[in-house]
């Protein structure tokens, strides 16, 4: 696969990419290069992870050794999310899930590493690092990067400031090429730009993907369990929350399902072969079959494919995608009732 293809792949429905002139070096220089993505197990996995892990179909087929970090320390610093007692478990359940999301996607696992942060975050060379990136950056600037990603709700913890300097010497820990992440991590890695090459380390090129909205628009939000979608959901939640979200006829912008669509389902449909299929009635124009998203949203906006009947076909394809996976998670209960609750699993 020649230079422009790998690149094509790489970069395709991403928000931004800093910078392409360093992606295309690294294409055209490594044979095999090494991009990761983490997970702090904080709450239960949903559809906004499996949206960003879908992309390592992509990374793949473009030559590159995926690596997934489960951050357990990370998730102990940030507090408010998680008790560290519940720290373990629920790296366990964020492992499988994440195995089980990329399987749907398509990927075999053989081609993805995972690592826990606790087998190397606390080697000497490591906290070494990011106590020397500390020394290159003020504590506002820290507050600043870990923002968007640390729950601060009555001001942010003193551990908050740390976990964005964790993150920065991970890249230089994992040996990666590329960090990949949501654009919620943007401001992170943007200090570890900064940073890394005052400690004698390479800037660390970013690859990130669009943050998508919550079902009920605005954002996603633990407090509002119709905003998104649980991999324990269970099919009847999975159609409530769809055919309840927000879709407003003929519009694009600020569309969230539509965005899951795009950035979720369109890809998988398409890397496996299979369509987006639309059952309905021959008085609302029969059933259709749509090969792209393209096709797709051109129909919503002129009006030839209603709301109701997109919300209906993405409950039938989330409902294939996500039930494997559930199943999966529930085989497991012992661990799932020491990582959340009774009630989650019951």
């Amino acid at each position: 696969m020649d230079t422009e293809k790998r690149k094509e792949l790489v970069t395709r429905l991403t928000d931004e990419v800093v910078t392409e002139d360093e992606l295309e070096e690294i294409i055209e220089t490594k044979d095999s290069p090494t991009v990761y993505i983490g997970y702090a197990p904080t709450g239960v996995p949903h559809i906004g992870h499996f949206a960003t892990l879908r992309k390592a179909a992509d990374f793949i087929k473009a030559g590159f050794e995926f690596k997934v970090l489960i951050a357990d320390v990370h998730a102990e610093l940030d507090v408010e999310k998680t008790p560290p007692d519940l720290v373990e478990a629920r790296s366990e359940v964020y492992e499988k899930a994440i195995k089980e999301m990329i399987k749907q996607s398509g990927v075999e696992l053989d081609d993805v590493k995972f690592v826990r942060g606790s087998s190397y975050q606390h080697d000497r060379d490591y906290q070494k690092g990011y106590m020397q990136l500390m020394e290159n950056a003020t504590v506002n600037r820290a507050e600043r990067a870990s923002s968007e990603v640390v729950r601060h709700e009555d001001g942010m913890k003193a551990s908050g400031v740390l976990y964005p300097f964790l993150q920065i010497m991970d890249c230089v820990a994992l040996d990666a090429d590329i960090a990949y992440a949501g654009t919620d991590q943007r401001r992170i890695y943007m200090l570890g730009r900064e940073t890394l090459p005052k400690i004698g380390e390479d800037k660390i090129t970013t690859v990130l993907y669009p943050l998508l909205g919550g079902l009920q628009g605005g954002k996603m939000s633990s407090s509002s369990p119709k905003s998104k979608i649980s991999v324990l959901d269970s099919d009847k939640t999975i159609e409530e929350n769809v055919m309840d979200s927000y879709c407003p006829e003929g519009e694009v912008e600020d569309n969230s399902l539509l965005g899951y669509v795009k950035y979720l389902l369109f890809p998988i449909l398409v890397d496996t072969g299979r369509s987006f299929e639309i059952e309905r009635p021959e008085k609302y124009g029969g059933d259709v079959s749509y090969e792209s998203y393209d096709e797709l949203e051109n129909d919503f906006v002129s009006g030839d494919l209603h709301p109701q009947d997109l919300k209906k076909g993405a409950v039938n394809i989330l409902k294939e995608l996500l039930g494997p996976i559930r199943e999966e998670l529930l085989r497991r209960k012992d661990v799932l009732k020491q990582a959340y609750s009774n009630e989650l699993v019951d």
